[in-house]
């Protein structure tokens, strides 16, 4: 799976529920062939954050401290889910890169896959609208019930 002597990249599209944990063993175990001749992504798109309540509840005016407080936690908690992600994949002896970005995910997914030149996306069911707008084949892991 390479081109140009570059290796392809598969990018699996993770959050905190159980279906992207499920698509992210599922591909360990099934694309195992495809993962050792590719590069493997694991991202996840931090939330914009609501500050809607903020301004609210400090009557129109959240202080600096307490939105740089809550943007770094949003940051600290995507670095945690992906560090995890990195564990379960050395597990299967798979090395694999992290990335993040912030936005709405299906914006900030569709926005990696160019950025990074991804030939495959993986992402869990989570029984909403296929994600559409990828320049790249899309395959949805569907856990079974």
């Amino acid at each position: 799976m390479e081109s140009g002597g570059e290796k392809k990249k598969v990018m699996v599209a993770i959050d905190e529920s159980d279906c992207s944990h499920y698509a992210l063993e599922w591909t360990l175990q099934n694309l195992r062939e495809t993962l050792q001749n590719s590069k493997l992504v694991i991202f996840t798109a931090q939330p914009v954050a609501d500050y809607g309540y903020l301004y609210a509840s400090s009557f129109g005016a959240a202080p600096v401290e307490l939105v740089r407080s809550v943007q770094e936690n949003h940051k600290r908690i995507a670095e945690a889910l992906l560090e995890k992600a990195k564990d379960i994949c050395s597990h299967h002896g798979v090395a694999a890169d992290t990335y993040t970005e912030v936005g709405d995910p299906k914006e900030a997914i569709c926005g990696a896959v160019e950025k990074l030149n991804i030939q495959l996306l993986v992402l869990g069911s989570h029984g909403r609208k296929a994600l559409q707008s990828a320049k790249c084949p899309v395959l949805v892991v569907r856990k079974k019930e």
